[in-house]
């Protein structure tokens, strides 16, 4: 995605009066998100709104919630912050989401380290496949 294209992201999450704008990805592969491209990140889909923007920050953090070692930092009308702990080292990822538009971005990066050998990749992998699963599953239960 070339640097305009993050910057009208940005601008949009700023002109909403969103309060966090969420930050590239640093030189290290151990982070990924929606919105940016270089020669080390390729940028992931975002997820889609279900129904109302505030549905889909409680369905968000209700999924996030049932997932193992994670930790709410922050949420707000449109901005949630997660701690994750892997299990093995004991080590603290950070998840960030932001509705802009009618998209949920993202950002998951570690804290530590250069690689992460592809866990912030694979997490948020699976948080968009339980995503579909849960806003499809809402789908066929209407009438």
């Amino acid at each position: 995605m070339p640097l305009t294209s993050i910057l009208l992201i940005l601008l949009a999450a700023a002109w909403q009066g969103n309060s966090v704008v969420l930050k590239p990805c640093p030189e290290s592969p151990n982070c990924v998100n929606t919105y940016q491209e270089d020669d080390k990140h390729s940028p992931m889909t975002p997820l889609p709104v279900y129904g109302s923007i505030q549905e889909s920050m409680q369905l968000l953090t209700q999924m996030i919630e049932e997932m193992p070692r994670t930790t709410l930092v922050r949420m707000d009308s449109t901005y949630l912050h997660v701690e994750f702990k892997i299990a093995l080292f004991g080590f603290i990822d950070d998840v960030e989401f932001q509705v802009i538009d009618q998209n949920i971005h993202f950002r998951s990066a570690s804290r530590k380290g250069y690689y992460d050998l592809g866990v912030n990749r694979n997490r948020m992998e699976d948080i968009q496949q339980a995503w579909k699963d849960i806003t499809d599953n809402k789908k066929s239960d209407k009438p």
